[in-house]
């Protein structure tokens, strides 16, 4: 059986690269009609749009700092403007932001790594929730982290916080939602190649060494996640809601 999501209309945070831009296009290569938001990737994000119109879906860039959560609201209207509603809300928007022990951590940086991760989120899918309540299925589909549940690599704890803080978020509204006939759920993705993230935050040796510990002997791909979300945004998953789904090759088990 395939994810058919012809007809749906989605928003993706943080589409103009890396797994954001995967997810975009796994969407609308299943038939959905795509908004894609970024914050500084606008030649992505236009690269993005460029295939999914050619594959015959509405699709247009929106430039938003979402930790502002003004922009957050316009950003959610200019979509559902642009595609006659919402169905699929996809938060994908988040950072490391850089690496910074408890003890040496400033206010700023704890400040900030909550904003881009969890402020986020929240403002995004506030926004959203009168148009998912309309959708004949809306979805909320959360992005967190392996490092939600092991903590992270060195330097990473305020990131692993915000990235935990995003799944009580998810289990909370899932159970708000619920009765409108709306899910939420999280995807945890591990260690993922081919992104700008591990491109800057992690060295070559460091990867190897990950790699070494992963059971099935490979990085993941931003496909291997996009794959799952559209999954998560599908018809074929609506009696799933307030759950994570781990995307690691084994890296850990619940």
């Amino acid at each position: 059986m395939q994810i058919d999501l012809t007809g749906r209309r989605a928003l993706v945070t943080g589409g103009g690269s890396g797994i954001g831009a995967a997810i975009a296009r796994t969407l609308g290569r299943c038939g959905a009609d795509v908004v894609v938001h970024y914050a500084s990737s606008a030649d992505g994000a236009e690269a993005v749009v460029k295939d999914l119109v050619g594959d015959g879906r509405r699709s247009v860039s929106v430039p938003a700092d979402l930790t502002d959560t003004q922009q957050a609201t316009q950003l959610v209207e200019r979509a559902a403007d642009e595609l006659g509603g919402l169905d699929v809300v996809v938060n994908n928007a988040g950072h490391l932001v850089g690496r910074s022990e408890v003890a040496e951590m400033s206010d700023e940086h704890w400040a900030k790594v909550m904003a881009v991760n969890v402020t986020t989120t929240f403002a995004v899918t506030r926004a959203a929730i009168p148009h998912l309540r309309r959708s004949e299925a809306g979805r909320v589909v959360l992005m967190s982290s392996l490092a939600a549940e092991n903590g992270g690599g060195k330097g990473s704890v305020a990131y692993a916080t915000g990235k935990a803080a995003v799944i009580g978020f998810g289990r909370g509204l899932a159970k708000e939602l619920a009765p409108d006939g709306v899910t939420v759920n999280a995807v945890a993705p591990g260690f993922i190649g081919q992104t700008a993230f591990h491109d800057t935050f992690t060295p070559p040796e460091a990867r190897a060494g990950m790699v070494a510990g992963i059971p099935l002997g490979r990085e993941g791909t931003p496909d291997d996640v996009a794959n799952v979300v559209a999954f998560l945004a599908s018809p074929l998953s609506s009696y799933i809601t307030g759950h994570v789904v781990d995307i690691n090759g084994g890296q850990l088990f619940r």
